[in-house]
């Protein structure tokens, strides 16, 4: 079965201690790990999206802009990816398994190419890794899901500022979307 690793929101502005919306230590703990998975996945030769939140500074008409500060605006350096994750993805982002893609909403899915992208290289079967858990890495997981695709989150891969909606997430996954939490 062909498979794609889908990294979600790893950037400065979600990981970073001075971050503007920060998961801070629990983002940073995932480092090594989401890395090393991406690296796998590249190694293997799979397909490895870095599906990135972007908005723009005078938007005012997000839906995010009432729940939260300003974060990932376009040209910023919030919006690079944190820690080795960004020399990792400057060292094979020309190969055509690598897709860096931006999206506008918590979904990788809304208003994207991805599910194409997915479907024209027969991929059955998203592992998801990244940040928010209960909150983008969530609702990439619905659309997933509602799309027919196998799911696997890697629960060492994905972090929140929010503990309970963490924990309430990684349960979700498993009992509600069938997803292989691993």
């Amino acid at each position: 079965m062909k498979k794609a690793l889908i990294n979600i929101d790893y950037t400065n502005d979600f990981v970073a201690e001075d971050g503007a919306l920060t998961c801070g230590r629990p983002g940073q703990a995932i480092e090594d790990k989401i890395t090393a998975l991406t690296k796998q996945f590249y190694d293997d030769g799979d397909f490895v999206v870095f599906a990135i939140d972007l908005h723009d500074q005078e938007d005012h008409h997000h839906p995010e802009t009432a729940l939260f500060p300003p974060h990932n605006i376009r040209g910023t350096q919030g919006r690079g990816l944190y820690g080795a994750l960004q020399p990792l993805y400057d060292m094979i982002q020309d190969n055509e398994n690598v897709l860096y893609m931006d999206k506008t909403r918590y979904s990788a899915f809304a208003g994207t190419n991805l599910e194409h992208k997915l479907r024209e290289r027969q991929i059955e079967e998203v592992h998801l890794a990244g940040v928010c858990t209960d909150i983008c890495v969530l609702h990439t997981a619905v659309d997933a899901y509602n799309k027919g695709f196998k799911i696997v989150i890697h629960k060492e891969a994905v972090a929140s500022f929010n503990p309970a909606g963490h924990e309430w997430s990684l349960q979700h996954f498993a009992l509600t979307l069938g997803a292989a939490v691993v």
